[in-house]
């Protein structure tokens, strides 16, 4: 969001686009709030959080006053933009018993979740992304975690997901979700992350 931001600044300031211009600073689809600085050559102004805004009038004159937008004007000035942005990446977690390649019932359950992700989103990036515990030697979980990562991909190959559209990765020990020294056993971390794009 804020690299368009940015273009459109330029494209504002420089080719005069635009008689005026407005600003608004959004919050990501997590709800975190970045920050924006709204510049020419006769000022600016940092915007840092939530529905702050900043009207610029011309070239020639600083940015104006930063405001707080409400929701209504929001959506009255940007409601058309706002309602056809993707829906955000969905991410699902299937967790594994030790030394298996078969999710636990309560992780199957996620399929039709994740098929529903998919179909919501019309994919054509899903990422598939096996991990172990800490237990055990780092080529066994390197292995172990592939071969749970490809059981996942192989589920959603049988429900229809073409395969050009899963990427499937290994990260055995690493990026553990919970912290642990090695050799501890975590559940957590016997996992598959599916991320749905």
């Amino acid at each position: 969001m804020h690299r368009l931001l940015l273009i459109v600044i330029a494209c504002a300031l420089t080719a005069g686009c635009a008689p005026k211009s407005t600003f608004v600073l959004l919050p990501d689809p997590n709800g975190q709030v970045g920050k924006i600085i709204i510049t020419n050559s006769q000022g600016s102004q940092t915007l840092n959080q939530a529905r702050q805004s900043v009207v610029i009038k011309s070239k020639t004159e600083s940015p104006g006053k930063i405001k707080t937008m409400d929701e209504a004007d929001i959506h009255s000035l940007f409601g058309k933009a706002l309602d056809i942005q993707p829906l955000p990446p969905a991410k699902f977690l299937l967790y594994f018993k030790p030394e298996s390649v078969q999710p636990k019932p309560e992780s199957k359950a996620e399929i039709p979740k994740i098929m529903q992700a998919i179909k919501d989103r019309h994919s054509m990036d899903i990422s598939v992304n096996g991990h172990t515990d800490r237990k055990g030697e780092a080529d066994y979980n390197h292995e172990l975690s592939f071969q749970r990562a490809k059981q996942v991909q192989q589920m959603l190959e049988k429900e229809g997901v073409d395969p050009s559209l899963i990427t499937t990765t290994s990260h055995g020990k690493n990026n553990p979700l919970v912290p642990t020294a090695d050799n501890v056993p975590e559940p957590r971390n016997r996992r598959v992350e599916v991320i749905v794009r």
